[in-house]
């Protein structure tokens, strides 16, 4: 819990071929910067970016991929200008490092860990205003997503501590998922509105409409000013992470009768008296609450479902301390809620405690959301990163999620049936960088 910091040479020791340690510190006047490789001398340099600018650059960059936008034309131009900015500032420094890796496990403070650095462009580019695509001339731009893969930790002493784990056992089944738990009876008598994932074209929406006008959708936050009874009633129910769940389970070839869990069998119960340690990826697709946002919640917690509808005892809130009392075996937990990677405010309380606790549990990284996504692009995402690692034995999990992120950027979103021509693509960063890995990216 307390760990002595570890040296240079205990991180390089626990460094693998082609991995680079990077650490910032964004201090009142200056960032300070380390880069470790794995052989080799590291990096030190500063950069004149004080915590106040260091935000107003983040919250620029934040504000195109955060919005109240309600369709594709309403989402923000993703200003490429500040984000190479900040590339000169913070990477171009220890580029050497860069070049000689291939993945990088980061760590940082302050407002910089509200941006994964993945959607850092690695040169200065202009966006080509006339691609006829929408989004389309996001593809063309060099992001840090299309050359590195981006792991972030909690601090130097977790690579050495995660590191230091044994294998999980070979024999464990690949998969369980908690997903769209019921909060209301009204939830429960709600009409399926699921999609047949194995004709599921990927599309975000329907046609008959301009492609700019079609309907964007985020997923359903809880709002703090609202939630001030002492039940789950007030919270949105979140029916499209039905999809999501199948969508991993049938990528990762497991049985989904019995690793896709959903409504009101996505209970409190279920998860603390099933045998989860035999499970090599856990998902739960609801909300992350913190302190306050329910009435009597002290700790950071899971929703689940409503134990009045699943007629079992407890609150239907997965806590913290009831993490703790977890024994997992897993390579991943997956916490596909809204925001629950966001490094401040409500999502970085809820990460920074359920983080802490899914690993003191037993597992080796987390997948989290640093904004809230949009259904359609955040199942295929994870759909293609759990297949990959099906499908390529050996992959790590950060390199995994990588080429995940760079097939959405090129893949088409809508086609014109008429001409073949693609009308939108996924390569807004809004799409395919809301995920990041938080851990161990190794295999």
């Amino acid at each position: 819990l307390n760990p002595k910091p570890p040296t240079i040479t205990d991180i390089q020791g626990k460094l693998e071929a082609g991995e680079a340690y990077l650490s910032f510190y964004v201090g009142s006047r200056q960032t300070y910067i380390w880069a470790v490789p794995k052989t080799g001398e590291a990096t030190f340099a500063v950069a004149d970016l004080g915590a106040d600018r260091m935000a107003k650059m983040v919250q620029a960059l934040r504000d195109a991929l955060n919005p109240s936008a309600a369709s594709l034309g309403g989402i923000p131009d993703f200003d490429l200008r500040i984000a190479y900015r900040l590339y000169e500032k913070i990477l171009k420094p220890v580029e050497a490092v860069l070049t000689s890796s291939k993945s990088l496990l980061v760590t940082t403070n302050g407002a910089l860990g509200e941006l994964p650095l993945s959607v850092l462009p690695t040169q200065k580019v202009r966006r080509n205003r006339d691609a006829a695509a929408l989004f389309g001339e996001y593809r063309e731009v060099p992001w840090l997503a299309r050359t590195h893969a981006v792991t972030v930790l909690p601090s130097a002493a977790s690579l050495v501590t995660l590191r230091s784990l044994p294998a999980g056992e070979a024999d464990r089944e690949p998969f369980i998922g908690f997903g769209d738990p019921f909060f209301t009876e009204a939830h429960a008598a709600e009409p399926d509105t699921s999609v047949k994932l194995a004709d599921a074209s990927g599309d975000i929406a329907t046609r008959n409409l301009s492609v700019r006008g079609l309907p964007l959708t985020l997923r359903a936050a809880p709002d703090a000013g609202v939630l001030v009874k002492p039940d789950l009633s007030a919270l949105p129910r979140l029916p499209d992470t039905a999809d999501e769940v199948r969508g991993m389970a049938l990528s990762m070839e497991a049985d989904l009768t019995k690793s896709v869990i959903l409504g009101e069998q996505a209970s409190e119960a279920y998860v603390k008296t099933a045998d989860l340690s035999g499970y090599r990826v856990i998902a739960f697709a609801t909300h992350g609450l913190v302190p306050g946002e329910l009435s009597g919640l002290e700790e950071p917690a899971l929703a689940l479902a409503a134990p009045g509808l699943t007629k079992s005892k407890g609150d239907g809130l997965l806590t913290m301390s009831e993490i703790l009392q977890l024994k997992l075996d897993a390579d991943w937990v997956v916490l596909s809620a809204c925001n629950t990677g966001s490094s401040r405010g409500n999502g970085a309380e809820a990460v920074s405690g359920l983080g802490r606790a899914f690993f003191f549990a037993g597992t080796r990284s987390l997948l989290v959301s640093s904004w809230p996504v949009e259904t359609t692009s955040a199942r295929l995402l994870t759909t293609d990163l759990f297949e990959r690692q099906t499908k390529q034995p050996g992959i790590d999990r950060a390199e995994a999620l990588r080429q995940a992120m760079a097939a959405l950027i090129d893949r088409v979103g809508l086609t014109d049936e008429e001409t073949g021509k693609p009308l939108f693509y996924y390569a807004h960063p809004i799409f395919w960088a809301p995920f990041i890995l938080v851990g161990d990216g190794a295999s």
